[in-house]
């Protein structure tokens, strides 16, 4: 689709448990936005075209597939990381979560330890980091083999991080955007009905007004779909 990878699986975690099974992987969740941005940014295309499972989260993603013959549904990042979540407690996978800020990856592991009791959360740690603490921060991830990365840094930090540090390591590692201020409750999602039409971006957008910029890439990737036929 415009030239990025996108995959068509009709359960996508059932391929993500399959990639597992597999040995692990990068997973990313590809919305319009982020297409148009992998066009642009040489590092984040780079890191979309050699993940092992790209997923449509975006209606737009969906809508440029069906254009092309592809029935998919979209498949929320948020969604798919939280079924993950709920399987590793269940089948004792140690979750590593990287991102936010200090105050939501406080409420964030304290709720989901409450909403998912078995989870054991093997390494958490937020976003602000010196940059100079960053390197001692992978070895020691790296080295706790988490089963599962989940990692809240932003497109497309989240990509090429995960890009850079995942070779070689097990287990599934997933950018997963703002999904931690959701889960926390520092932020809400989109009314289930904003998501039947299609629209949990103007949602967004008037939770953070700030986005307006990036939301051109909308209109953008649109027309760049019309354009292909």
């Amino acid at each position: 689709m415009l030239g990025v990878q996108v995959a068509v699986s009709p359960n996508v975690f059932a391929a993500a448990l399959e990639l597992k099974q597999r040995g692990g992987g990068q997973i990313v969740t590809l919305n319009a936005e982020m297409t148009m941005a992998a066009k642009a940014e040489p590092a984040l295309g780079s890191a979309i075209a050699h993940a092992d499972l790209v997923i449509p989260d975006g209606a737009g993603v969906v809508w440029a597939l069906g254009r092309q013959g592809y029935r998919v549904r979209r498949s929320p990042g948020i969604e798919l990381a939280r079924q993950l979540l709920v399987y590793a407690a269940a089948h004792r996978w140690r979750v590593a979560l990287v991102g936010a800020s200090p105050e939501v990856m406080d409420l964030l592991v304290a709720r989901l330890q409450a909403e998912i009791p078995d989870l054991d959360v093997a390494f958490a740690i937020h976003g602000y980091q010196d940059p100079e603490q960053w390197p001692g921060i992978e070895q020691q991830l790296q080295a706790a083999q988490p089963d599962l990365v989940l990692a809240a840094l932003g497109v497309p930090r989240q990509e090429t991080w995960i890009q850079h540090l995942h070779p070689g390591q097990p287990g599934l590692w997933m950018g997963v955007g703002g999904s931690f201020d959701v889960w926390s409750g520092c932020k809400q999602r989109a009314p289930e009905w904003m998501g039947r039409l299609q629209i949990e971006w103007l949602y967004r957008l008037i939770q953070e007004p700030s986005r307006w910029r990036r939301m051109l890439a909308l209109p953008a990737f649109a027309w760049a779909v019309l354009r292909r036929g």
